[in-house]
């Protein structure tokens, strides 16, 4: 079946074309052109910002020109996760989207129903002239995903709405009034080299097959991270066996938990079957304890064989070594604290997002904390911060974003409460997420604004598992519908 053979056909329809758009973020040219070429066609008066950001403006429904201006939001740019045996180059390709029962899938990539799907709403709303509703401001922002840098720019004045309609949210039947701020810190190792230990071979090490997620969505599933995982069984054999690394990469992205990663190192020949064995339980272990959250964890530990005339082969010099894995191990990841004012909803996080190698041969550690807190926010990301710091790391601060404080007596959200029961017979619930939304700077900038966010349902988002429940598509348009008749 064809995307826009579902229902409601001209939202499928715009999000098949935003598909076949590539977006990932701080790569938005592309799809700021179809946004303002699709305004020109419809002639839509469309505003672009010195950062990209887009603003489309639909006049009132006649007979509703009194009422008041409703700002519709979404963000442009996608996260750009994928298998590692996909060849798939998210600057140039489209995404490979394919309908599958009640879900829409990607193959072995991040779908970018987050946020395509919103934007594909407001693109439905835009281009449909039997619909009704007041003047309606339909604004675009880039780089949400890795910074928030659109909302952190948006200007004063840019908009005329005082009610504001975040569809980024991926829970239908959920309403949001409220979530963290975020912050984070990265830690840079230099490593020095050296030429292999004689009477030592070569071992390359993988773990994949993880699930991962968002880091603020999924960081309370107790789901494994690839860099924990790895890091345990390498801290594990430089103290029994004494291995020396000659690389460590793992996971992506800084919003996403680790999926994968990967080592080459080396180990006195003698020690070999200890290592296996070692090896061996620490398999078993993760098994035995993932078997529920995150069953499908693969590893693998082989021998690499060198040839005849190979230049000599280099591992990283031992102190540094010792002072990364250490660091690694000792780094938090997950849950800090569970808020105490709504149930079930965490407060306070941090994830071990990646390892990577920079330009300069230095190691990157990448790290992302949250909380509905300031204070423990910024407490968590100095807890990180002081590890890096024993360890001999350069630090840097990523610039944070503020949390959205909850208004639960928001009129529009009253409004969308009404709305939910009237169409679905069942109370909607009003919730605070723990993944950061673009709210918190919106509400900087625009003071005034009367906010909520709510959207379909998106599983495994910041994932190649993400998929986008279609029922909940056509329930997220009717009360979007409904909530704009009705202000």
């Amino acid at each position: 079946m064809m995307l826009h053979e579902l229902d409601p056909a001209d939202v499928f329809k715009y999000f098949g074309e935003i598909c076949c758009i590539p977006r990932p973020s701080k790569h938005e040219e592309k799809i700021i052109a179809y946004l303002m070429d699709f305004a020109a066609q419809l002639e839509l008066e469309a505003r672009c910002d010195k950062v990209g950001n887009v603003l489309i403006r639909k006049p009132a429904s006649e007979g509703m020109e009194e009422r008041p201006t409703i700002v519709l939001q979404s963000h442009m740019d996608m996260v750009g996760e994928k298998h590692s045996h996909s060849k798939h180059r998210f600057e140039i390709d489209p995404i490979a989207s394919y309908v599958d029962g009640e879900w829409i899938k990607a193959m072995d990539t991040t779908l970018g129903a987050d946020c395509g799907i919103g934007m594909a709403a407001q693109l439905a709303l835009l281009a449909n002239n039997d619909l009704t509703h007041g003047p309606v401001e339909c604004l675009f922002t880039v780089d949400e995903e890795t910074g928030l840098t659109g909302a952190e720019a948006l200007e004063p004045g840019f908009l005329k709405g005082n009610i504001l309609l975040n569809l980024d949210s991926e829970d239908e039947g959920e309403l949001f009034i409220g979530c963290a701020g975020g912050a984070g810190v990265v830690g840079v190792f230099d490593m020095e080299e050296e030429i292999m230990p004689k009477d030592h071979r070569i071992y390359s090490y993988t773990v994949s097959g993880l699930t991962g997620g968002h880091s603020g969505d999924d960081i309370h599933r107790g789901r494994a991270n690839a860099v924990k995982v790895a890091t345990r069984f390498l801290w594990q054999a430089q103290q029994y066996c004494q291995i020396r690394l000659h690389a460590f990469t793992g996971g992506n992205l800084r919003n996403a938990i680790a999926r994968e990663a990967s080592a080459i190192f080396t180990v006195n020949t003698a020690q070999a079957t200890s290592l296996t064995q070692l090896f061996e339980q620490h398999v078993k272990d993760i098994k035995s304890e993932y078997a529920k959250n995150d069953p499908n964890i693969v590893q693998k530990l082989e021998p690499v064989a060198r040839k005849a005339g190979e230049a000599p082969f280099t591992v990283w010099e031992k102190a540094g070594q010792q002072r990364l894995l250490h660091t690694l191990y000792a780094c938090p990841h997950g849950v800090m604290a569970m808020s105490s004012a709504m149930k079930g909803l965490v407060e306070t996080s941090t994830n071990l997002a990646s390892v990577k190698v920079n330009d300069d041969a230095q190691i990157v550690v990448e790290t992302s904390q949250r909380s509905a807190l300031e204070g423990a926010k910024f407490n968590v990301a100095r807890m990180v911060d002081a590890l890096f710091q024993l360890a001999g790391a350069e630090i840097e601060h990523v610039d944070g974003y503020p949390g959205w404080e909850p208004n639960p007596n928001s009129p529009i959200l009253d409004i969308a409460k009404t709305s939910y029961k009237r169409l679905f017979h069942i109370e909607p619930k009003v919730k605070a997420i723990h993944a950061g939304l673009e709210c918190g700077l919106f509400m900087k900038k625009y003071p005034g604004l009367d906010m909520i966010s709510f959207g379909p349902t998106i599983k495994n988002a910041h994932s190649p598992d993400e998929r986008l429940h279609i029922p909940s598509v056509k329930k997220f348009w009717l009360l979007l519908l409904d909530i704009l008749q009705n202000v």
